[in-house]
């Protein structure tokens, strides 16, 4: 694949480990050959890491499937998934997981990224629904813009919430920055 190909969202290998392109720019500044600048993380680390191209260059694309999944329990060995279109189980490590497993709840759909028959990583939803176990008394007229307060999740995920949500309330969570983003209906 040339470096012109790349889109958002394209699987790599750079330095020996798959990479996901998460913001590319193609750009020729004045005189100068065309270039391309690419923004992707480690698949194996979650690190980022920034690389420039030529536009005239070959890369190698990651022989990496993305696949849909569904979570079904977890224990000591780690989380269990069933595979969409194998109905097989694939357990993914909470190391490799990370702070993810705090979204994770019954029978929720997934997308399992693997690479040499082992998982890399997972994409969750954009929004999950979560219970809140744990949190201070509101605060009478209390309203959104007064400063948040911790609360707990039924998951174990602290998220920080208006004054006026109440202990057993359902609240929707943002999966890629972690932060409350309403009531649940």
């Amino acid at each position: 694949m040339k470096a012109t190909d790349l889109r958002k969202g394209s699987l790599l290998i750079h330095n020996a480990q798959p990479h996901r392109v998460m913001e590319f720019h193609h750009h020729t500044p004045g005189n100068l050959r065309a270039m391309v600048q690419v923004k992707m993380r480690n698949m194996m680390s979650g690190n980022q890491t920034d690389v420039r191209y030529s536009c005239s260059e070959e890369l190698e694309e990651a022989d990496a499937r993305t696949t849909p999944a569904t979570y079904v329990y977890s224990d000591n060995t780690g989380f269990h998934f069933m595979m969409s279109d194998s109905y097989e189980e694939m357990t993914v490590s909470s190391e490799l997981l990370g702070d993810q497993k705090y979204y994770l709840q019954d029978q929720m759909p997934v997308q399992i990224t693997i690479w040499n028959g082992e998982p890399i990583g997972i994409e969750l939803p954009e929004k999950v629904t979560l219970l809140i176990t744990e949190t201070q008394p509101d605060i009478r007229g209390g309203t959104a813009s007064n400063s948040p307060k911790p609360a707990i999740c039924e998951t174990g995920l602290q998220v920080m919430v208006p004054t006026f949500i109440k202990q057993g309330e359902r609240i929707v969570v943002n999966t890629t920055e972690g932060k409350y983003l309403s009531r649940a209906e």
